[in-house]
């Protein structure tokens, strides 16, 4: 069952990166579906948080997206190359995101493995988990419950005690906020249906 809008404006960034372990992202880029099982999260918490591109109330033309409505996509340039792919959660002016780090591949393997152009299919990182699915800057304000990008409830069941909770990854320059526990993923091997 596709997320609706009220998944994304009920929850924080925080709540939401807990709770889209086990949900499938889907892609339909020009006709072609791909699909993986969200398997770890990074949660940024808006103004408060110094790793999150709102930190200290900034508002850019890259964030500004972050401060719409939940439900739309946040797609930012990593490094010049990774396309990086957000959820967007809470209300308007409450800028809170959820980067989705990992994905389990679930449909569209060899589209995928296309798309990375490797001899083996990883989508074990923020940046090849965007190709994979064809994800890129372009799909910045995508609405998650069109029919481009979107999420769905299929079923995957992830037991707490299967849950990894720690630092998020690469915020090094947000003092303690790096090592606040908002990483979220599962335990290798420990998908269930």
């Amino acid at each position: 069952m596709k997320l609706d809008t009220t998944f994304y404006r009920e929850r924080n960034a925080l709540v939401a990166a807990h709770d889209l372990l086990g949900m499938a992202l889907f892609t339909s880029i020009h006709g072609v579906r791909t699909a993986g099982i969200i398997t770890e999260t990074e949660a940024y918490m808006g103004e408060g948080d110094k790793a999150s591109h709102a930190s200290g109330g900034r508002r850019t033309r890259r964030n500004e997206v972050m401060y719409a409505d939940g439900g739309v996509a946040y797609v930012y340039l990593c490094y010049g190359i990774h396309h990086l792919f957000n959820v967007v959660v809470l209300g308007k002016d409450q800028p809170h995101a959820v980067l989705i780090r990992a994905i389990h591949p679930l449909h569209g393997a060899e589209v995928m493995l296309d798309r990375r152009r490797s001899p083996t299919l990883t989508t074990g990182g923020p940046g090849t988990l965007t190709q994979a699915l064809g994800i890129r800057t372009d799909h910045n304000r995508e609405d998650l419950t069109g029919g481009r990008i979107w999420l769905e409830d299929v079923g995957v069941k992830v037991p707490e005690k299967k849950i990894v909770i720690g630092p998020r990854v690469g915020v090094d320059y947000a003092g303690e906020d790096a090592r606040l526990p908002y990483r979220f993923r599962i335990a290798p091997s420990q998908l269930i249906r």
